[in-house]
């Protein structure tokens, strides 16, 4: 079966033919980094991680950009409003850049926590201003921007294609999102290149137009072109860049060469919480480093993987917990396997043991996975090989020959594919697991003691050192329980 890929651009599933053979050019739009990265990030990044671990187990040789946002993005994303950095330096009371280090850090510590891998190039905005500029020029020199007031313009009637990835225009934008429209503006659609500084603005470079800053938009047409060439294979991102920030990034990178931008748009949905969108109006934006303190990261990446890259992912604490009791039943099942391996008896010479499909089973994954990243069926697949297994295992009817073949497949589909799987899983013996559960009873019970005295401190101080190592604990009115998030 051949990998088939929704497009966003066409609205169709298409067979995937890249531009190179045997080769893969990707470009994702990574964070603008001025706060600290959640759970809508690690939807996006989690889902094009498998996407580039897929392809690359299928045998290509991928290039995979994904950029850093450290200059340009502004709160109202249509030309208007106080970049996203300069706003959160003047709050911290910080350099613009010591913001864009803080949280570039910040945003590659959670992607690694979450066994992302990382990309092969991460370009920054600010370092690729010389070749923003360069594309300005074209786009001037062919007639298709303007330059009024020391700003420049795209001017959007210029392109009969425009809107031909969203259906949609400026006019269109989601309610709270447009502002007043800068009167120097040949018509209201029309969207910033480069922007004029002020002389108190902090970032600002020099450019034929005078000092200023560059769009956003013009950004990654920039920086993917720059790494991937004028025409490369696959952009991806989240479903609320489609309009305006793709949109814009297709009509100037197309107008500036003549040729085709992107052969495939791959769009991810967004995540709600508890049925509403997230937001910080809202105050329900949940950052993944309070997370992190709750659940085991891989049971994040489980539970998101649970679910369609293109489908909304409503985070609930019940869903969370759905997804680590399933996450560690995975686990034991790895362990048991692993356990299996280091007993000295097997199954007799010549006895039968049970039998597993597992060229069945592994074709059933390449076929879910093959139809557009179908991680939740793939996931599925999973399970029903562990199902098989444990059964042989209580039956005691499993080779060890077998139980290496399944330990091999389940650490390629679970681990190098979708990366839920730890590359290293130690077993635990029965005699490990009692000890460390009665040890772990032991510190409950002193804690139990501890909350008796009223010494509250010492109590959050073991709550959360068990935290850090993988044990929950929830007091209720029946007493104090506990259990392990891996």
């Amino acid at each position: 079966m051949s990998l088939k890929i929704y497009n966003s651009l066409t609205h169709t599933k298409e067979e995937f033919k890249p531009l190179v053979k045997g080769r893969v050019g990707i470009y994702v739009c990574g964070p603008t980094v001025y706060s600290h990265s959640h759970i809508g990030h690690a939807k996006s990044y989690v889902s094009f991680d498998v996407i580039v671990r897929y392809l690359r187990y299928r045998g290509y040789n991928v290039t995979y950009v994904q950029n850093i946002t450290d200059v340009g993005h502004l709160l109202g994303d249509l030309d208007e409003g106080e970049d996203r950095l300069l706003r959160q330096a003047r709050l911290e009371q910080k350099h613009p850049m010591e913001i864009a280090e803080t949280y570039a850090r910040s945003y590659f510590e959670d992607m690694d926590t979450l066994n992302i891998l990382r990309p092969d190039i991460s370009p920054r905005a600010t370092g690729h201003i010389i070749e923003q500029i360069e594309i300005i020029k074209t786009l001037i020199d062919k007639g298709y921007a303007y330059e009024v007031n020391g700003s420049v313009y795209f001017d959007v009637a210029k392109d009969a294609e425009y809107g031909k990835l969203s259906g949609r225009n400026t006019e269109e934008a989601e309610p709270g999102t447009r502002v007043e429209v800068r009167a120097e503006k040949r018509h209201p659609n029309d969207f910033a290149l480069w922007k004029k500084a002020s002389p108190e603005h902090i970032m600002q470079w020099s450019s034929p137009w005078g000092m200023g800053f560059p769009g956003w938009h013009i950004e990654c047409s920039a920086m993917s072109m720059k790494y991937l060439g004028e025409t490369f294979d696959i952009h991806g991102g989240g479903m609320d860049n489609q309009f305006p920030h793709h949109e814009c990034e297709i009509a100037q990178s197309e107008c500036a060469t003549g040729k085709p931008f992107v052969r495939y748009w791959i769009h991810n949905n967004l995540v709600t919480v508890g049925g509403k969108k997230m937001s910080k109006s809202l105050g329900n934006v949940i950052l993944l480093k309070d997370l992190f303190k709750k659940y085991h990261p891989l049971i994040i990446r489980f539970f998101i993987l649970q679910s369609h890259y293109r489908s909304t992912l409503d985070f609930t604490d019940e869903a969370l917990e759905g997804a680590a009791k399933g996450w560690e039943k995975l686990m034991n099942t790895m362990r048991n396997i692993k356990l299996g391996l280091l007993k000295k008896d097997g199954l007799k010479r010549g006895t039968q043991g049970t039998q597993i499909d597992l060229n069945g089973f592994k074709s059933a994954f390449l076929e879910a996975m093959d139809d557009d990243f179908n991680t939740a069926h793939a996931i599925a697949v999973l399970f029903d090989i562990t199902h098989e297994v444990n059964s042989a295992l209580s039956e005691g009817k499993v080779s060890k020959v077998l139980l290496e073949k399944v330990d091999s497949i389940l650490s390629e589909l679970g681990g190098t594919v979708l990366g839920i799987i730890p590359v290293r899983l130690e077993p635990q013996s029965d005699a490990e697991r009692s000890l460390e559960a009665d040890l772990i009873q032991l510190i409950i019970d002193l804690r139990d003691e501890v909350r008796a005295q009223k010494l509250w401190s010492l109590s959050d101080k073991i709550r959360n050192g068990l935290t850090k190592l993988g044990i929950v604990v929830e007091d209720k009115k029946e007493g104090t329980i506990w259990r392990r998030t891996h």
